[in-house]
């Protein structure tokens, strides 16, 4: 059968979600996630739908990236039934046109093997961490509350300030809140003995015993060095375990071990790191 690349559109993303979502398996690559789907609708389906491509081969989507124009960059993700196939592999590569300069593919060997032999180079790197969720998860001694409509504003004023290039707004989170892939999720704030909002996280489910996601997690600049990672990032755990989720994943740059020391803290374990590929011409 032969292979076609599409973009998505407002009405297929719903299909596109859940073929990521059964792409998810314990043991298995931090690679492209429902979550980060659903953390991107926030930009509207319209916007979602311009930056996914979908492989489909005899109607079945069997791979899906997402573009980030402004980095050049392509978050892959492939069906584990195609990890090895050399033929699809080369009808991935064959639709990364510009503006496409760097892959985030952290599965499938016949693809990545594939990037370097064509002249690709290692990237940036980046560290994937895990942890199962057969026992329950400790208590990290943080008040934490599920964000509902009281708290909207404690979620995005955290948000905007853990990341100083953030454009997340009341209306961006509403837009995820509404979209299908939120209905698998939920985002906790963490507050101090004053009442204070110092952390959060977004955790996405991808459905009972798949592993969950972490996106995006952080601390208020202002209360940084309290232990209030480690203890949302226990929070997070929780929450995906009681929404059944298999484990908890993560993956963060390499180079920033605050957070990487974080999660190892909070009982995640640490996997080899990963990198991007890059096109040298």
């Amino acid at each position: 059968m032969s292979i076609s690349m599409e973009r998505a559109t407002p009405e297929s993303l719903g299909e596109v979600v859940e073929a990521v979502a059964g792409w998810q398996h314990t043991g298995g690559p931090v690679q492209l996630h429902p979550g980060d789907l659903g953390w991107n609708w926030s930009h509207g389906a319209p916007a979602l739908a311009g930056a996914v491509r979908v492989w489909r081969r005899g109607g079945e989507i069997l791979a899906v990236g997402m573009v980030d124009d402004k980095a050049g960059l392509i978050r892959m993700g492939i069906a584990p039934s195609v990890g090895g196939d050399a033929a699809f592999a080369a009808s991935v590569l064959a639709g990364l046109a510009d503006p496409v300069r760097a892959v985030e593919a952290r599965f499938g060997d016949a693809f990545r093997d594939l990037l370097r032999r064509s002249g690709w180079v290692a990237d940036e790197a980046w560290t994937p961490l895990a942890r199962e969720l057969t026992e329950p998860v400790p208590d990290g001694g943080l008040r934490v509350e599920v964000v509902g409509g009281h708290n909207v504003g404690d979620r995005v004023a955290v948000g905007r300030a853990m990341f100083p290039t953030s454009t997340f707004t009341l209306e961006r989170w509403r837009a995820m809140a509404a979209a299908p892939p939120y209905r698998r999720a939920r985002c906790l704030v963490g507050y101090d003995g004053d009442g204070a909002a110092v952390a959060a996280v977004t955790v996405w489910s991808a459905g009972e015993g798949r592993p969950g996601l972490l996106e995006p997690l952080g601390v208020h600049p202002d209360h940084r060095g309290h232990g209030y990672g480690r203890a949302i990032t226990l929070a997070a755990a929780a929450a995906l375990r009681e929404m059944g989720s298999s484990s908890a994943t993560v993956c963060t740059p390499s180079d920033n071990a605050g957070g990487v020391g974080a999660y190892v803290s909070a009982g995640f374990r640490q996997l080899p790191d990963v990198t991007d590929f890059r096109r040298t011409k």
